[in-house]
Formats: C-alpha cells, structure tokens, sequence
C-alpha cells in the first residue's frame, strides 16, 4: 500500500484511480497522517431470489426411487 500526499493525489488523481482499479490501494495522507484510502470498488454480488420458480417445477414423486435393472446395465455397458 502506497501513501501519497494530499497535494501530489490532487495533481495525480487519476493515475492513482487506475492504480486503484488494477488492484493496489492507495493511502492519501496529509502531513504524514493517513486521512483516507482509494481502493477498487468490487462487483456486486447477484442477488439470490429463493421460490422464483414455485409452481412451475413439478417434482414426480418417484424421483428418487431405485432405476430398473435393465437401465442400470444399459449405463454399466453390459
């Protein structure tokens, strides 16, 4: 992390903006005091709709039953 001071970060703002969005924060200081950071802004994580697909999905009620031998040694190649 680099710090800058804040009269170069005014001169050189958007240099430390892409320096920012390439993945390096950078700490603006004023006086040797630290005073605030520039760092990339993340992508917003998608929002998870839970039910979006109710009564549209029919689950037969014999999904989870065992599959007929004749299938089995179909998949087993026999």
């Amino acid at each position: 992390m680099d710090s800058v001071n804040i009269y170069d970060a005014k001169t050189r703002l958007s240099q430390l903006v892409d320096r920012a969005v390439s993945g390096e924060d950078v700490v603006v200081s004023r006086n040797g005091k630290p005073l605030v950071r520039i760092t990339r802004l993340l992508e917003p994580r998608p929002v998870i709709r839970f039910g979006l697909l109710k009564g549209r999905v029919r689950v037969a009620g014999d999904f989870d039953a065992p599959l007929p031998d004749d299938l089995i040694a179909g998949f087993e190649g026999r």
